[in-house]
């Protein structure tokens, strides 16, 4: 059999940052719940289902008229009681030009000063009320307490809502927008080890970054930083909650979607990297064939790391001078097969060289 023909390339060796992978998802920094303060009919809906809104936006009106009639009636109270303050005020006034002359007594203008005191309290009161009166009165008219896009109406005008317990529709947040996600005991012990080393600041003090992909996206085009670590692990389940902070001004981002997350996971150190499919498996043990300079494929097992820019680490087995086979694998059957090899670059296995053009023929030449 003639050697089989495969290329082979030169194993990778540089510095690289490596990240770690999560799943997660995407979540709205603020996600209210519109109920209504006040109760009543519901009279109209102001908003589109599903829009955005502003902060401040009016959502739902309730029939306001009993509140206006309420409000009317405390201001009358108020306005009663101040009369009743200045009468108080005007007759403890007279009633000290008297006691000079001595036609009343000390008890009598005690009790006038008793009266006034009385009667501011009872301004005060009144005045609360009116207050009160009136933010029901302004409750009327339901509004957004934040910026976001609306949710669906649950209660449509005409029905009757009660204060604090009828859900109208929900609120959340676009931009800026969480990503959140888990992370196992094994990876929170390494970024602890680290920050303690000073190779990585631990992601409670630092904006560590993050790089995020959604489903139908190849790679991680977004970028974000780490905003978020909770304070203890579930036991339940041996993981972390974090969370890392997106730009959304686009609004690619919506709350609920799944997303690919990766997470700084060390500083620059040096590499070997080679292509996945240079990789073979055995059981559980992962090797490549490394070709020789008598031309033969020989087996070497690796330990493999992480994924980086394409390429994957090899953290032992190999050395920055050998070339590996990248395509072809499958064509050699036993390790020390013999191999005809074509150079190619490492991320392009499947490179096919252009064969050179044929000299010009000179003009006199049959």
């Amino acid at each position: 059999m003639p050697p089989a023909e495969v290329n082979v390339a030169q194993v990778v060796d540089r510095e690289i940052t490596e990240w770690d992978g999560f799943d997660g998802r995407i979540a709205a920094i603020e996600s209210v719940e519109i109920r209504p303060r006040v109760s009543g009919y519901l009279m109209g809906m102001h908003f589109r289902e599903g829009g955005e809104v502003e902060k401040g936006a009016l959502l739902f009106t309730v029939d306001d008229r009993e509140y206006r009639a309420a409000l009317a009636s405390a201001k009358a109270n108020a306005a009663r009681a101040a009369t009743r303050v200045d009468v108080a005020r005007d007759n403890l006034r007279r009633s000290e030009k008297l006691l000079e002359i001595r036609a009343v007594s000390q008890e009598e203008l005690e009790a006038q000063r008793g009266e006034l005191r009385q009667a501011s309290a009872d301004l005060q009161a009144a005045r609360a009320g009116q207050e009160q009166a009136a933010l029901e009165l302004e409750f009327t008219r339901i509004r957004s307490p934040i910026a976001g896009v609306a949710g669906a109406a649950a209660v449509r005008p005409g029905n009757l809502v009660t204060a604090a317990s009828t859900l109208l529709t929900t609120v959340v947040s676009m931009d800026p927008i969480y990503v959140e996600f888990e992370g196992d005991e094994r990876m929170y012990l390494k970024y602890q080890e680290m920050a303690r080393a000073g190779e990585r600041g631990s992601s409670r003090d630092t904006r560590n970054p993050v790089r995020v992909g959604l489903a139908d996206e190849k790679g991680f085009p977004h970028e974000g930083a780490m905003v978020f670590v909770d304070n203890a692990l579930d036991p339940g389940t041996g993981t972390i909650r974090a969370r890392a902070i997106l730009d959304n001004k686009d609004r690619v981002f919506t709350p609920g979607l799944f997303a690919r997350v990766q997470l700084l996971g060390s500083g620059k150190h040096p590499a070997l990297l080679i292509n996945e499919r240079a990789i073979l498996t055995d059981q559980d043990r992962k090797y490549v064939y490394v070709v020789g300079t008598d031309g033969k494929a020989m087996r070497r097992d690796i330990t493999l790391g992480a994924q980086v820019e394409g390429l994957r680490v090899v953290r032992e087995g190999l050395a920055a001078t050998d070339r590996i086979v990248v395509n072809g694998v499958r064509k050699i059957f036993f390790p020390g097969a013999p191999v005809k090899t074509t150079l190619v670059p490492m991320d392009q296995p499947e490179f096919v060289a252009e064969p050179a053009a044929a000299a010009p023929k000179p003009a006199n030449d049959p």
